[in-house]
């Protein structure tokens, strides 16, 4: 019931969502030389760095591990921007929570909604990379936009629960902070999940992002169907999680105006 007042107010405020996405999208890079461009450079000069310095520490012998790396990153890039930039959006906010009544979804749903538009757009890094590496592209990326659209749902589900949370606990941003950066090595960006015994593996997996990055994988590195099972338990956990933070994220919100 809930899930279906939240589409009645997206519709109603429709072009509220459409203004705030459009500024989450321009306002990230404002006064930036480069602007959008930076969403195609960051991710790049990441890859570069990792690319030169890790295979010497891991000793990794990855074919096209440049690739494998753009196909880890730019999804990876995609999650914690959202929850980040998010993490503070209801906060940042407040005078305008003050003074005018909307649905405060809307807040971190225009922030997640930014981070997949510009997530699509660097995939066409991705592409040139599968492209001019000789990997080439096949019928599987058509699997492309159920992948992100579940990354979507898991990021806003956190984003909800968090962003509510940070406007009572300021820490909240800096603990988040910390947990991304441990998460990071947790996912199998840099590595596989090969190089870890088998009996230690089903650890990588109580990662969602470890089954979403594996799944970018399938598609644009190894040219194959992404796990089904895979996609099915990390969909269900998504929306799981989506609903409890919706509901989390109505709980706190009565509070919000004052607080912030």
């Amino acid at each position: 019931m809930r899930v279906i007042v939240m589409f009645k107010n997206l519709y109603q405020y429709r072009e509220l969502l459409k203004t705030n996405v459009q500024k989450e999208i321009r306002g990230k890079y404002k006064g930036s030389f480069l602007g959008i461009l930076w969403s195609f450079l960051n991710p790049l000069l990441m890859v570069l760095v990792y690319a030169i310095v890790f295979p010497y520490i891991m000793r990794t012998n990855i074919d096209n591990y440049l690739v494998y790396l753009i196909t880890g990153v730019i999804p990876w890039n995609f999650f914690t921007t959202c929850i980040t930039t998010g993490c503070n959006c209801v906060w940042m906010n407040g005078g305008i929570i003050k003074k005018v009544y909307f649905p405060r979804e809307i807040l971190p749903i225009s922030v997640v909604v930014a981070g997949l538009i510009n997530f699509l757009i660097s995939c066409v890094i991705i592409l040139l990379f599968v492209l001019f590496s000789g990997i080439g592209f096949s019928i599987q990326l058509l699997w492309l936009p159920l992948i992100a659209i579940i990354q979507t749902i898991l990021s806003l589900g956190l984003l909800f629960i968090l962003s509510a949370i940070n406007v009572y606990i300021r820490d909240i941003e800096y603990i988040v902070g910390f947990f991304l950066n441990l998460l990071f090595y947790a996912t199998p960006i840099l590595y596989t999940v090969d190089m870890f015994p088998p009996k230690f593996q089903w650890i990588l997996y109580l990662n969602p992002m470890t089954h979403l990055v594996d799944a970018y994988r399938d598609i644009f590195y190894y040219k194959t169907m992404p796990d089904v099972s895979s996609l099915v338990f990390i969909a269900i956990f998504s929306l799981l999680v989506l609903g409890i933070g919706y509901f989390i994220f109505r709980k706190l919100e009565k509070g919000f105006a004052e607080e912030v």
